[in-house]
């Protein structure tokens, strides 16, 4: 790890998360342009991420399957305005084996099409509705403007997708998992994200309705964390899903997509980061604690070792614990090391904590002196669980009051303009496309969504000034 400190927040934003990425060994550049090789320990929070999502789909009925990474170039074709959306940004195989294809295969940007074929193949009645099937897997997209993790050429994901009988229960399955990728980023994340609509403009190619959890990252940019499709008939259209009904009659499939890639863990990268580092939520962290022995000789060694082993033994059956060994480094070094990665708690044992029975914690999301407190060894593992709940909450508090602080109720349009300068506006808005484009124009700021929670009630467009019956944030976005 390089001595020099990190780029201020308050200075250049940017900077600081290309540099937290690659000094927490999150990530580094491949060769290939837009690329990233996510590193141990990125990838390590990616698997974490994986399995927490994973837990609560299996508990909602979905199951895993894969699907091909190369999709016949016809399959896209076959929906319109999906091809329309995608179209800049495929990677297009024309050669195999040495020989020009009959067919270019597409690179696999999203899976609607290969999985909406397949579907059309397995589905006959009614009685093999709903299909609720889930995919981890990579997905190339030839992104021009690219940030590791937050717009890769080639990320990973999860795509769920999932055909049903009615049109209710498709927007349910919609909902259900939008609450899903809701309480996820809550309760395991601590990023306090904002569900709801995206406009006509901001929907994904190809659906009736695309669903989003929006987060407000800590230069104020809008983050898109998660999002969720009602897909309508479209795909069911394309493809030909059909199935017998209870009265045996033909009907078309009502079918569903929705995904959470690598760029979530952006979101908390920029959502809890600081001038120090990483700041990684305790369910999350690759390393929840990390223990540091300090000793000036070998007799202290001596003294020490035995104790931080058998403390590491105790704390391994309910945390993820790693015991920091490396030599010819000082413990302030060490320190600093963990703290630029990131982990939740600090644990450090000395000749003094020995003989007193105690260890020393170190919180990380409270620097310095207020973060650390010195603590009986005796009942360690409750007190390390209960600081690290107590941490997740404090991440989660500081968030919102950081969100809370920067989304600004607007009056008027020259109001919209000045806030989104460094906030969100929450403004009426008629729901026309040219209002939008005339506010992205005017300020590089898009709808990021129209919230579940409305205030109820009607009001004026905040650009045009015709009625409107929904609120919607503005913001600049990533």
């Amino acid at each position: 790890m390089s001595d020099e400190k990190l780029t201020p927040q308050s200075e250049n934003f940017s900077e600081w998360y290309n540099q937290i990425v690659l000094r927490a060994d999150l990530a580094d550049y491949a060769p290939v342009r837009g690329c990233m090789v996510v590193k141990p320990y990125g990838w390590a929070l990616w698997e974490n991420i994986q399995q927490a999502l994973d837990k609560r789909f299996k508990a909602t009925g979905h199951v895993n399957a894969a699907f091909p990474l190369f999709i016949p170039m016809s399959f896209l074709e076959k929906e319109k305005e999906h091809v329309e959306g995608f179209s800049p940004e495929l990677a297009v195989v024309t050669v195999g084996g040495g020989e020009t294809l009959e067919e270019p295969l597409v690179v696999r940007p999203t899976s609607e099409t290969i999985i909406g074929y397949m579907y059309s193949k397995w589905i006959r009645s009614y009685r093999d509705l709903p299909i609720l099937i889930n995919q981890w897997g990579n997905v190339v997209r030839w992104e021009m403007r690219t940030r590791l993790f937050l717009r890769t050429l080639e990320f990973y994901w999860q795509e769920g997708h999932t055909a049903h009988a009615t049109r209710e229960e498709a927007i349910e399955e919609t909902m259900r998992m939008l609450d899903t990728y809701y309480r996820f980023a809550i309760e395991e994340a601590a990023v306090p994200v904002i569900p709801g609509r995206k406009s006509q403009t901001e929907k994904f190619a190809g659906a009736e309705m695309s669903m989003t959890i929006e987060a407000m990252m800590r230069d104020t940019k809008a983050l898109q964390s998660g999002t969720s499709h009602f897909l309508g008939q479209n795909f069911a259209r394309a493809f030909d899903i059909r199935f017998l009904d209870q009265n045996n009659e033909l009907q078309y499939a009502w079918t569903t997509s929705w995904g959470l890639s690598t760029r979530f863990i952006g979101a908390i990268i920029m959502t809890h980061g600081d001038d120090q580092g990483l700041i990684l939520p305790p369910r999350l962290a690759p390393i929840q604690v990390v223990i540091v022995p300090i000793y000036r000789d070998d007799a202290e060694r001596s003294l020490v070792m035995p104790v931080v082993d058998r403390l590491e033994q105790e704390l391994r059956e309910a945390f993820r614990v790693h015991v920091d060994r490396r030599d010819g480094v000082t413990p302030g070094f060490k320190f600093n090391d963990w703290e630029m990665r990131g982990v939740p708690l600090r644990l450090e044992v000395g000749p003094k904590d020995v003989e007193k029975n105690s260890v020393a914690l170190a919180r990380r999301d409270r620097p310095g002196k207020a973060g650390k407190s010195f603590v009986s060894q005796e009942g360690l593992t409750q007190t390390i669980a209960d600081t690290l709940k107590d941490i997740h909450q404090s991440l989660l508090d500081r968030a919102i009051a950081f969100r809370d602080s920067h989304i600004h109720d607007v009056k008027d349009y020259e109001e919209l303009k000045q806030v989104v300068e460094g906030g969100w506006a929450f403004a009426w808005w008629c729901g026309s496309a040219a209002c939008e484009a005339k506010v992205k124009e005017d300020t590089k700021a898009t709808t990021r969504c129209i919230p579940l929670d409305q205030p109820g009630g009607a009001g004026r467009c905040v650009v045009c000034g015709e009625p409107a019956t929904e609120k919607v944030y503005f913001a600049r976005a990533y």
